[in-house]
């Protein structure tokens, strides 16, 4: 089987070559905002929607031109990948997989592509990488590159230039090395809770750097925007928020690589993290209830890097031959491990779980791995959609009309 892989070196360029990595990036960004400005006016005039063949032609045209002859000086294959970018955004928005495709900012996300290996040139026993008209870049090398180069993605963050390397290599098919099947519930006080009743404590990175952010946000906006001082104080905010980014993914990968070798299968609960995390603001006719509360815990969400987790936990289970299984969340906390009843008040605070049915008590995040473990293996051996919602029995007293009766609710594909 084929394995795509990204090794990412942070490069050491001299002045003149950061230039032109600011340069590079800046023109990558002028022609991916121009494609998305003459689209709009196409639409806007009712024409059609231009794709990649015909934008190129712009391209050529913008290069010609005598007021954008500039973009000459950046080398054609990353200007061309920025109007291949625009075009899969505008693909993924017609499937309806994201948003309308927006313009870029100066200053943020600031990236170019190299997506072809003829257009590169790696020599790993003296560090250093070829690109066109930049010449030959030092990077700190961390680690051996393994596979055949396929492409370089050049990005920037904090100050420092970053080059992605992505691999492409024949691995034999992974045999997973261990037996075990565990369920996860990720929360707020526990990052990730196991079945066998372990956990992990959250790192809550941001929370830990919160104070002193705040500290120099408060000191960038008392200053002049734009100034010398403005800007000096901005990059130290961005080297926190870089701070912050780095030690999350460090915990996550740390994470993620032993749950992945320990473990042939994971289940875990089928979040929509977007969704948890909205603003609960509302509007100006509708507002919303417990918005400080609700932006707290929004704020607590994003700090875990559920997502992130989840994303890892797929591609790190592949590679060592297990197998992810996400399962419906509902009521996963108050399901009675042991009868199968469901009630809110089998839960009674955030962390004590007791049935009030059969008198079964546990901590209510290890309830819930064990459901969601429970479900996970239910959906991997029948293939049922939604397997394993527990059935769901009447809480409230029957009336007096009708006899006390058990209500079973069907769950199927």
């Amino acid at each position: 089987m084929k394995r795509l892989q990204a090794f990412k070196f942070e490069l050491r360029p001299d002045g003149e070559q950061r230039d032109r990595l600011t340069r590079f990036a800046g023109a990558c960004r002028f022609v991916f905002n121009k494609a998305l400005a003459l689209q709009q006016n196409t639409h806007e005039a009712g024409g059609q929607f231009v794709g990649y063949v015909a934008m190129a032609k712009h391209l050529t045209q913008w290069r010609n031109g005598t007021e954008t002859a500039w973009l000459r000086q950046a080398p054609i294959h990353p200007l061309q990948h920025a109007l291949k970018d625009l075009d899969r955004a505008y693909q993924n928005f017609f499937e309806k997989r994201t948003r309308f495709p927006r313009f870029k900012r100066k200053g943020r996300a600031e990236s170019f592509r190299y997506p072809d290996a003829q257009q590169f040139e790696i020599d790993e026993a003296n560090s250093r990488i070829f690109l066109p008209k930049l010449g030959w870049l030092r990077y700190r090398n961390s680690r051996d590159i393994v596979g055949r180069a396929k492409n370089i993605t050049v990005s920037e963050s904090a100050g420092r230039w970053y080059a992605s390397i992505q691999t492409e290599r024949e691995v034999a098919p992974p045999v997973a090395q261990c037996t075990t099947a565990v369920g996860i519930d990720v929360g707020i006080a526990h990052f990730a809770t196991f079945s066998d009743g372990s956990f992990l404590a959250p790192l809550n990175s941001f929370k830990k750097h919160e104070q002193r952010l705040r500290r120099y946000q408060r000191r960038m906006s008392r200053k002049v925007k734009f100034s010398q001082n403005w800007l000096k104080v901005k990059r130290r905010v961005q080297r926190i928020h870089n701070r912050i980014a780095n030690v999350r993914k460090d915990f996550l990968h740390k994470a993620t690589t032993r749950i992945s070798k320990t473990h042939a299968i994971v289940c875990i609960e089928d979040l929509q993290v977007g969704n948890m995390s909205r603003s609960a603001r509302g509007t100006a006719t509708t507002p919303g209830r417990h918005v400080a509360r609700k932006s707290g815990l929004n704020k607590s969400i994003l700090d875990q890097g559920w997502y992130e987790f989840r994303r890892q936990l797929q591609y790190k289970l592949v590679w060592n031959g297990g197998q992810l299984i996400a399962v419906p969340p509902h009521h996963t906390s108050q399901t009675c491990p042991t009868c199968g009843h469901v009630s809110t008040e089998n839960r009674r605070t955030q962390a004590q779980f007791r049935c009030v049915e059969c008198g079964y008590e546990n901590h209510a995040d290890v309830v819930g791995a064990i459901n969601i473990l429970e479900r996970g293996l239910r959906l991997s051996a029948c293939g049922e959609e939604g397997a394993g919602l527990a059935r769901k029995r009447r809480t409230k007293p029957a009336s007096k009309k009708q006899e006390p009766a058990e209500e079973t609710h069907a769950f199927a594909a």
